[in-house]
């Protein structure tokens, strides 16, 4: 299990804006496993680990 203590949780449009990608396709890409998937924050709210989001924009799927 990774330690995640230190790692920023970015909210969807810190994601869409470091990655470039549309919210449509975040979430396709989150459906077929090419894209980390989000983290439940709360009943209405999501977040992505920084690192997860930053590994993914290193190496694209």
């Amino acid at each position: 299990m990774t330690d995640r203590r230190g790692d920023t949780i970015l909210r969807q449009p810190d994601v869409l804006a470091r990655t470039g990608l549309k919210r449509t396709t975040l979430y396709r890409k989150i459906a077929k496993g090419a894209f980390p998937a989000q983290i439940k924050l709360g009943e209405n709210c999501v977040g992505w680990y920084e690192s997860d989001v930053s590994d993914w924009v290193a190496n694209p799927r």
